[in-house]
């Protein structure tokens, strides 16, 4: 014990100087996350003095998130830019303390369309520094061609947006949940209205009601149950996608070189340094 007692408080000046040297390093990141962590630990000791547990669970569960970046960063040792830091990190406030408690996505109809741009954005990031980080080596990692790398992000992206919209519609399903929320509408374009069975669309223009069990459900129109919500996140996750695409496709055409490659690398994970010089080493050898 006694052999081991030096060598464990030497890692814990290491790793107590190491996060000095982040705070440094990064101070508009560590500001973000500290201003964030104190608005969500008082969200959840008011939840908690209010007897709202499901609302002290999603400020928990915004606080484990919050540590995903540093989690990422230091088990996989990338290097997450600042400013691509700082949008994960207001993306989680967002979704789950703005969104969820706040009630911003009744509040303010196009939230919901805010979040899964931002998410095709961040999805495409991911995606693209998967394959970049997986060629770790410098040479071999910008042979690859610069639409291929883009091909790989969207897709990636658009991949991640479509399983999403699997689990809401499941939680739908199985848990009666609304996560894929209802639109009103005020036509109808049907072919099982045909009477004639022929396949004929017909149309319902100008709906002002819709009666269910003898009941008006008071809402002007037709409630679309959540088709049209998909396909509006789907379409806005596109959108985030082909954003990000295109920055890292000047990414790799520059070599993170020009306006263009120091712009797109304010979004692109990499590998550290320290790492990056492990792996030659064990390549050398």
């Amino acid at each position: 014990m006694s052999d081991q007692s030096p060598d464990r408080k030497q890692m814990r000046a290491e790793r107590q100087r190491h996060i000095q040297n982040q705070i440094r390093e990064r101070k508009v990141v560590f500001a973000v996350y500290v201003i964030l962590r104190i608005i969500v630990i008082a969200s959840l000791v008011l939840a908690i003095i209010r007897g709202e547990y499901e609302s002290a669970f999603v400020c928990v569960l915004a606080l484990i998130l919050f540590l995903l970046p540093h989690f990422v960063e230091r088990t996989f040792r990338i290097d997450i830019p600042n400013t691509l830091e700082i949008i994960i990190l207001l993306f989680i406030f967002a979704a789950e303390i703005l969104g969820e408690l706040q009630n911003y996505y009744i509040q303010f109809p196009y939230w919901d369309v805010m979040l899964h741009t931002v998410n095709g954005f961040l999805c495409a990031a991911v995606g693209f520094s998967l394959v970049d980080i997986l060629c770790r080596n410098e040479q071999d990692k910008f042979r690859l061609s610069p639409l291929y790398m883009a091909i790989v992000a969207f897709c990636f992206s658009m991949t991640v947006g479509v399983l999403w919209e699997f689990f809401e519609y499941g939680m739908d399903c199985i848990f009666h949940t609304d996560m894929q929320k209802d639109t009103v509408i005020h036509a109808l374009h049907s072919v099982t209205l045909d009477p004639t069975a022929t396949n004929t669309v017909v149309s319902l223009d100008g709906v002002q009601s819709v009666t269910v069990n003898g009941v008006d459900l008071g809402h002007g129109g037709y409630i679309d149950i959540g088709l049209i919500d998909t396909m509006n996140d789907l379409l806005v996750n596109f959108v985030g996608a082909v954003v990000f695409s295109v920055i890292g496709f000047f990414y790799i055409k520059y070599r993170g070189r020009g306006k263009a490659g120091r712009f797109a690398r304010h979004f692109i994970p990499t590998i550290t340094e320290e790492s990056s010089n492990e792996q030659t080493e064990s390549d050398n050898q």
